[in-house]
């Protein structure tokens, strides 16, 4: 699956109106599928640290590439992905669900 591809279906999943859970569990799934990655995850920032979040595939932490999930300045977590070496893609995914990775009760 080509980079164009992935950002495509990624894309239309964020734009899609689906509940956040869904939303992120979707993209994960995304990359996986359509990607080649052999696991992807978005991990939450709790006070400074990382708890897991959706996810798909088996990890491969040996593989793993990371990208922060960034919002007007707030690092809200991160998307980490193993197996799959394209950075500037897991940057832009990240980007594209950092509106979504907002502690619910700011959603409201």
């Amino acid at each position: 699956m080509t980079t164009s591809a992935v950002l495509e279906a990624v894309e239309q999943i964020v734009s899609s109106g689906q509940d956040l859970d869904e939303l992120l569990q979707r993209t994960v799934t995304a990359i996986v599928e359509r990607g080649g990655a052999l696991w992807a995850a978005v991990l939450f920032n709790d006070e400074g640290e990382l708890i897991l979040g959706p996810h798909a595939g088996v990890a491969e932490p040996g593989a793993r590439r990371q990208s922060p999930v960034v919002l007007e300045g707030a690092r809200l977590g991160e998307l980490a992905v193993d197996g799959l070496d394209d950075q500037p893609l897991i940057d832009r995914v990240a980007a594209l669900i950092a509106p979504y990775c907002r502690p619910t009760e700011e959603l409201i």
